[in-house]
């Protein structure tokens, strides 16, 4: 659903300001049909593979809470140097990577050396929230590469089992408020994840509570189905459940999910641990505008974190890898 244009600016005017050196329509007299590539190539995969979708926003995501929105987390690992992507978690559950180098390979041969990875990424998530049934928002763009990609440094990414507290810390380090991060929660209503993520909700919670008792008894039930142990009480890494019942739509289906005790993470679940976030989550599950909006606000404000512009940073000619 594309965002009528004079709400999103009001609602822009509303939610904070562009990063200064970041504008929409960056490349249009520097290497026009940029986005129109991204945007053919995130398709031509999503036909493929509808989990490229969340796929690439969650790399989105995971790219800017760790030395800010600049692919760092493309970087391959050398012998000398184990890089972002296979850090935890990231090493067992990112994908799309594909998409980001088919669509670089494309435009370098269009303009070489002009646009960056990290606004390919940036661009790649937005038409991935859109043809998953999302807004479709601008995206002010100049970012440019980093050069540094340590796995270490995966830290700062929200785990699944913070608390509301944590997880509220853990956004607001990076400028986002409770509210934004609440928004940005309602991506889990698409996509899937390992078993791993959760298992412990099920079968060894705490030291009186083999289950998580906030997880609604049939949803385990369910769950426990599909993710059995094997031998040594072990669970299978490559075993994977959908985020919700309707994993290929992003639509605000996971806040009724939370609500009813069917979030699958702990840090879903978190959203209903205080009055507000419980309150914006109810709000949310009966308005999809409200929540589709605020998902494309937080989304732009996402994508601005601590960015390199100007002369900082660099051009990457290969997303892969660091210029010579």
């Amino acid at each position: 659903m594309v965002l009528p244009i004079a709400l999103f600016l009001l609602l822009l005017s509303l939610g904070f300001q562009i990063e200064a050196q970041l504008q929409v329509g960056f490349y249009n007299d520097k290497c026009a049909g940029v986005e129109t590539i991204v945007r053919q190539e995130v398709h031509k995969a999503f036909v493929q593979d509808y989990g490229i979708a969340p796929g690439l926003i969650r790399m989105h995501f995971h790219d800017c809470v760790v030395r800010g929105c600049d692919f760092s987390i493309g970087i391959d690992s050398t012998p000398n140097n184990l890089a972002e992507k296979d850090g935890p978690p990231n090493g067992i559950s990112l994908r799309g990577f594909e998409v980001i180098d088919n669509a670089k390979a494309m435009i370098e041969s269009k303009c070489e050396r002009v646009v960056s990875c990290a606004d390919i990424l940036a661009f790649a998530a937005r038409d991935s929230a859109f043809f998953t049934g999302g807004m479709f928002w601008d995206v002010p763009a100049g970012r440019r590469d980093g050069r540094v990609s340590l796995a270490a440094e995966t830290i700062d990414i929200p785990a699944p089992f913070n608390n509301l507290d944590e997880l509220t810390r853990a956004f607001n380090k990076k400028g986002l408020t409770q509210r934004e991060m609440v928004a940005l929660s309602g991506a889990h209503t698409i996509g899937i994840s390992h078993c791993t993520s959760f298992s412990n909700r099920l079968y060894n919670f705490s030291s009186t509570n083999s289950q998580d008792p906030t997880l609604d008894a049939d949803y385990a039930a369910q769950l426990k189905q599909k993710c059995p142990r094997g031998p040594g009480g072990s669970i299978d890494p490559n075993l994977v459940v959908p985020m919700n019942k309707s994993p290929a739509l992003l639509e605000p289906s996971y806040f009724g999910d939370v609500l009813t005790h069917r979030g699958l993470f702990t840090s879903d679940q978190a959203l209903t641990t205080s009055t507000q976030t419980t309150e914006q989550a109810r709000s949310y599950a009966s308005n999809v505008l409200a929540w589709q909006a605020d998902f494309a606000l937080a989304m732009i404000k996402m994508s601005q974190i601590e960015v390199l512009t100007g002369a900082a940073g660099e051009i990457r000619s290969n997303c892969r890898r660091i210029n010579p």
